[in-house]
């Protein structure tokens, strides 16, 4: 796939809004500034493809690019404190039914920063995912933030942190540094080969 050649299709910050879909789709989901837009804009090479916001808690819509057979989905963050709960429940809803809507979602990137223990709200989505047989891989954003042996430390008590941590693809990720691009971007080639007409 030709990464260069992603288009921004739409964005919908109502639940109501949400129209179907045609094709499969990935979905890109943590919680506010856990580095989601830097993620998404390293894996197309694009320098603001998904917009980098320095206040958590402003992508408040889901955002959709496809490109070639694949649609992806930059779902809000979630979790941010000084939202109101009005705003919350708008997030929440906009997510659920974006979950619920018969989509063909093929595969959820759960990103958690790596730095901490993974959030309540972090931990409430991996078992959402789990329980509705979603299949996702957990991608630990801010590498780079760490000393290699910090990592290591941080990579081992994430055994314990999150549950079937064991059965979990997990990926270290950093943005600065590109480190697990090419390993990301192998999967959604994955994906897009498998749905080929």
């Amino acid at each position: 796939m030709n990464y260069h050649n992603v288009v921004f299709e739409t964005s919908f910050g109502q639940a109501s809004q949400l129209t179907d879909s045609d094709l499969v789709e990935i979905a890109f989901a943590g919680r506010s500034n856990v580095g989601k837009s830097s993620l998404i804009n390293k894996i197309f090479n694009r320098r603001s493809l998904a917009r980098v916001s320095a206040v958590p808690g402003k992508t408040a819509t889901i955002n959709f690019f496809r490109l070639e057979n694949v649609r992806f989905a930059d779902l809000p963050g979630y979790g941010y404190a000084k939202v109101s709960q009005g705003e919350k429940n708008r997030w929440s809803s906009l997510i659920e039914t974006y979950f619920n809507s018969n989509r063909r979602i093929e595969l959820v990137f759960q990103l958690i920063d790596m730095r901490h223990p993974p959030t309540k709200d972090d931990l409430m989505m991996v078992d959402f995912l789990i329980e509705n047989e979603y299949p996702f891989v957990i991608v630990l954003t801010k590498k780079d933030k760490l000393s290699k042996k910090q990592q290591e430390e941080r990579l081992k008590a994430l055994q314990t942190e999150i549950p079937y941590a064991d059965q979990i693809h997990m990926i270290p990720f950093s943005a600065v540094k590109g480190d697990g691009v090419e390993e990301l971007r192998e999967i959604i080639d994955e994906i897009a080969e498998e749905n080929r007409e």
